[in-house]
């Protein structure tokens, strides 16, 4: 197994895809940072503290999902199971593993980016301060998002095998069904992929949100959910 991540991870590492997204996921943290903590007035509350130094998984599940289907487009699929000699289901799970390991640094990079900006500009807002807790759930659920994120973006892209249908898709629960969601019932869309990435990195926050624990396990079930129908409909379908 150990073999096929690091060819998956190889070849996820040296396509110009993966760096533009990691590239663009950091860029936007940074500006995030810079518009909530000085552009949008006086951040006295913990929440909104935190919300400053909320990171862009969403950009990572694209990432998954157009990698994995991009096996289909591209048709590299096939001819990678050929080569690897190893079972459609396992090489899944392997591609996985190496989009997981890559949203991990992509991860990495934010939070770095995250804290090391907002932290000095925060410590000028009047409140009190982030205390260490507080930064660490910041950056574990910035974390653990990117790492769910990108798995259930690879999930997706198995399932649909189409690049334009994932991302669009994703696009539209992010700006429209989760809003509505939200209109319903507040805090509905906690139970939603990309509602529990916002609460994870504290986009989302307030009363009426669940907790980042229950969050976590949320994003993880869809994650496995999403990751084993996949995995079940590659014994269904042909890979070309």
């Amino acid at each position: 197994m150990s073999r096929l991540v690091r060819g998956e991870l190889i070849k996820v590492l040296s396509t110009r895809t993966a760096l533009a997204f990691t590239a663009a996921s950091v860029g936007l943290t940074a500006a995030n940072v810079v518009v909530v903590a000085l552009a949008s007035g006086t951040l006295d509350e913990v929440g909104e503290k935190e919300e400053a130094l909320s990171g862009m998984p969403i950009l990572l599940l694209l990432l998954g999902a157009v990698g994995a289907a991009g096996e289909f487009r591209h048709r590299t699929a096939a001819p990678a199971a050929l080569a690897s000699g190893a079972s459609r289901e396992r090489l899944l799970l392997a591609r996985a593993v190496a989009y997981a390991i890559a949203g991990l640094v992509a991860g990495t990079l934010m939070v770095g980016v995250s804290l090391g900006a907002g932290l000095p500009l925060l410590a000028r807002q009047p409140g009190p301060d982030l205390g260490a807790g507080e930064i660490a759930g910041v950056a574990g659920g910035l974390l653990a998002s990117s790492v769910l994120a990108t798995v259930i973006g690879v999930a997706v892209g198995a399932l649909v095998r189409d690049q334009i249908l994932a991302a669009v898709g994703a696009l539209v629960l992010t700006f429209v069904v989760n809003p509505l969601i939200d209109l319903l019932r507040e805090g509905a869309s906690d139970y939603t992929p990309l509602g529990a990435v916002a609460v994870l990195t504290r986009m989302a926050h307030g009363t009426g949100r669940v907790s980042l624990t229950a969050a976590a396990v949320v994003l993880a079930a869809w994650a496995a959910g999403l990751l084993a129908a996949a995995v079940a409909g590659e014994r269904r379908r042909d890979l070309a």
